[in-house]
């Protein structure tokens, strides 16, 4: 079996980058062990490439790149080198073969994906009864990872 060091880097530096879109794409992909998710390389034709390509085609700052976007994304939006990434490095060993990391995937996207919906429905909710002028901050909060930095959280109330 495949190491899991990776999920501390997926869940630090990865889910707090990728949009909604590309929460709800990967996870579709590696559900169906789409072969439009690929591993070994960043990009390998029409629709195909890899973890990161997937999220870099679905984020407003690289969604215009085509086989540079996921080396793009990685080391301009989440701050990785992709040569020591090592979500990047245990995807390459099997890819999709790797049914565990795959799954692990999908439990972290799912994870993340309901923490932003609750986050949303919290901040909308906190701000109704709210003067007005605070739905904009609450919203803005939805992005911000309140469980993993509550400093940020701190600093937009301020």
């Amino acid at each position: 079996m495949v190491s899991t060091n990776y999920v501390e880097e997926f869940e630090q530096c990865w889910l707090p980058q990728i949009t909604n879109a590309g929460l709800n794409r990967l996870i579709e992909l590696l559900e169906k062990g789409s072969p439009f998710l690929t591993h070994g390389s960043f990009h390998s034709g029409p629709l195909r490439g890899c973890l990161a390509t997937h999220i870099a085609w679905n984020h407003p700052q690289t969604c215009y790149l085509d086989e540079d976007a996921g080396v793009f994304w990685l080391t301009k939006i989440a701050h990785l080198n992709p040569a020591t990434s090592k979500v990047i490095l245990s995807w390459d060993e099997l890819g999709q073969a790797n049914w565990y990391m795959r799954m692990e995937l999908v439990r972290l996207l799912r994870m993340e994906k309901e923490h932003r919906e609750n986050f949303k429905e919290t901040a909308i909710e906190n701000a109704s009864t709210a003067p007005s002028g605070n739905l904009q901050n609450s919203i803005e909060l939805e992005s911000t990872r309140s469980q993993k930095n509550p400093l940020i959280i701190s600093k937009h109330l301020k």
